[in-house]
């Protein structure tokens, strides 16, 4: 014959706070791990794009390589061989050139 024992929570004085403490810590371990390092990112490669000037070699999202000769509002131009220009989006630039 078998018995079943049934665990009853224990009555009165629990925390109902204690319950919301787990979720709270994900939140907080997502926030400091996941999202806080991409913010800061994003700030750090806005700051880039807003001190780009001519003369910088660049790389694009792309992986092209060049020299920025002229910056006209969002597009840049850049000298990717002797009097070949391309033309690119500023938010294409993903840092500068260090061989």
């Amino acid at each position: 014959m078998l018995t079943y024992v049934f665990l009853q929570a224990p009555q009165g004085g629990s925390n109902p706070f204690i319950g919301l403490l787990f979720p709270l810590l994900i939140i907080v371990v997502f926030w400091f791990f996941l999202i806080r390092p991409q913010v800061k990112r994003q700030r750090e490669q806005q700051k880039f794009i807003d001190n780009l000037r001519e003369g910088m070699e660049v790389v694009t999202s792309a992986g092209i390589i060049g020299k920025v000769t002229k910056i006209d509002g969002n597009v840049v131009r850049l000298l990717i061989d002797e009097r070949t220009f391309i033309r690119v989006l500023k938010q294409t630039i993903t840092g500068e050139f260090k061989p």
